[in-house]
């Protein structure tokens, strides 16, 4: 709240000898974003405040009074420029031939592939660092990152609402809300922050032993060390996140990836540093994982600023305003909830395998999301280039086809190449995390459906990202709870069949593919939100339902 107040009473630009220039100027200036509505009344009666009592003594020459007026016709001008060049930006992606949209959303997926590599890239990196040291501590990691990175992921809701609704709004000409929106997305990234720190703090051991199970309780004392030093993090992170996300609602995914490169590296370093020549081993990992997040996250909040948002503005929202919020991230969170608890799942019944098969299982999922986020830009590219397309000023279906005709096309060749790259790394060069061969025996047994799994995934990405533009939430929420529903089942039935570690990761396959089909159908359709010309479906009545 220190935050809001300090927003509210910082007087705008005004020069002091002659206070009335300001307030009527000859030409009118661009109205103001705010992160309250009085926000203006404000501070209009609060300039007046300043007013001297004696105007003859801050009186200023004609001359004077042109040059600031010069200065700002410039500023607006500057101001015009930018904007129309980002909505020229926009529309000439529609308008290309195929190939040229394919290179097009190449530049801009290349900086977002950054922003999604970073996160999988320092778990990544922790998993390599401890595994060379201890493979207890290695297995410890696979329960404590569904702790941390699983239970975080079902705040990604809070990354898609902000750049759904940002590029909608400015897919409509609707600037001046853009603020707000902004504004109240932090507030709440910055209070379920605060509420994920207080409970990972009291009930992350309690998570961690209830996961891990009465054979592995030798696994929580080094996992609730890595837990509870990540969990300070918790407010930096999700405040990144809404920041980075409206960044990229802009189609602007340079200024994130700046940040994230420098916390990777922080990362890295810290590492190598705490863990291979310090030997704290996963203490040391969370300690340079989470001062790398908390940088990130002050970076993407500073590129935010520089593009003329204030993102220290934040406004708790009304009762309202956090229903519109809701009736996107309801669905949405709903499917994010999905996945990690379908992740959990396999976890868990990986974990009840025993050490090796747990510490196999977790260098392959975090091998596996390394991967697969090379998918997510082109979910992003959807998500910041449809909505325009779809229910915009612009507003072209058959462009909108053609556009993820291209986003699919690109889908399937990067999960190609990333599925036989992904299966050779654990296939032919294992001993990068762990010199165990048991743990690498565990990890080949496996190889075959965790190839198929990731090749499917960034096509999956392609078109769920569609869906998520047309705002299509129902569909996905309730076909994300019957991939779940269905994958969730297959390794409690086979595992009685000794078929071990090869349970989870056909299950997973089955998982993605199910996600891919359900997709395709549904774009397909006549009456999907590709092919039909009913706008009521954007306008996200049902609020109270979501």
């Amino acid at each position: 709240m220190m935050l809001t107040s300090k927003t509210l009473i910082q007087p705008p630009s005004i020069h002091l000898q002659n206070p009335n220039l300001k307030l009527s100027p000859s030409i009118p200036k661009r109205s103001t974003f705010s992160s309250l509505p009085f926000h203006r009344s404000f501070l209009l009666s609060f300039s007046h405040n300043l007013t001297p009592q004696n105007p003859s003594r801050h009186c200023i020459s004609p001359g004077q009074e042109l040059s600031y007026e010069n200065e700002d016709l410039v500023e607006e001008q500057n101001e015009e420029e930018v904007e129309i060049s980002r909505e020229i930006k926009g529309e000439g992606l529609a308008n290309q031939s195929i190939w040229n949209q394919m290179k097009e959303i190449v530049m801009f997926t290349g900086p977002a592939t950054g922003l999604w590599l970073c996160g999988p890239l320092m778990s990544l990196i922790d998993t390599a660092v401890i595994g060379q040291g201890s493979s207890i501590e290695l297995a410890a990691l696979g329960p404590a990152t569904v702790v941390c990175d699983y239970t975080g992921y079902m705040f990604m809701f809070l990354s898609i609402a902000t750049s759904n609704m940002v590029a909608t709004s400015l897919a409509r000409r609707d600037k001046n809300g853009v603020q707000h929106q902004i504004s109240i997305l932090l507030f709440i990234g910055l209070f379920c922050g605060f509420l994920m720190l207080i409970l990972t703090r009291f009930f992350g051991s309690w998570a961690l032993t209830a996961f891990s199970g009465p054979k592995n309780a030798h696994l929580v004392p080094a996992g609730n060390t890595y837990v509870q030093i990540r969990s300070l993090a918790w407010p930096a992170v999700l405040v990144g996140w809404v920041a980075q996300s409206a960044s990229l609602g802009m189609k602007d995914s340079w200024g994130p990836l700046k940040a994230l490169a420098v916390s990777s590296a922080i990362n890295g370093i810290g590492d190598v540093a705490l863990c291979m020549f310090l030997g704290y081993g996963i203490a040391g990992a969370a300690w340079a994982t989470m001062v790398s997040q908390v940088v990130a996250a002050y970076m993407m909040i500073d590129a935010l600023n520089k593009k003329g948002y204030n993102a220290f503005a934040i406004s708790i929202p009304t009762f309202e305003e956090l229903l519109s919020v809701l009736a996107i991230a309801g669905p949405v969170f709903v499917t994010l909830t999905a996945k990690v608890i379908f992740y959990s799942v396999l976890v868990y019944f990986a974990t009840s395998m025993g050490t090796h098969t747990v510490a196999a299982h977790q260098v392959l999922l975090q091998t596996y999301a390394m991967c697969t986020v090379w998918g997510e830009p082109l979910s992003q590219t959807a998500q910041s280039f449809m909505p325009e397309l779809i229910y915009g000023v612009n507003r072209s279906l058959p462009k909108a086809r053609m556009l993820l005709k291209s986003l699919v096309t690109i889908g399937a060749t990067l999960g190609l190449v990333l599925g036989i790259i992904g299966t050779a790394v654990p296939r032919f060069f294992p001993n990068i995390f762990t010199p165990d061969v048991k743990v690498i025996q565990e990890m080949h047994k496996v190889l075959l459906p965790y190839f198929l799994a990731l090749a499917i995934t960034p096509s999956t990405h392609s078109l769920e990202g569609t869906l998520l533009a047309g705002r299509d939430l129902r569909f996905i929420s309730l076909s994300m709870t019957g991939c779940l529903a269905f994958g969730a089942l297959i390794p409690p039935l086979l595992t009685s069949t000794g078929c071990g570690l090869a349970t989870c990761w056909f299950a997973l396959m089955g998982f993605q593919w199910a996600r891919f089909f359900l997709s395709l159908q549904r774009l397909l359709s006549l009456n999907g939100i590709l092919y039909s010309e009913d706008l009521t479906r954007f306008e996200l009545k049902d609020k109270k339902a979501s």
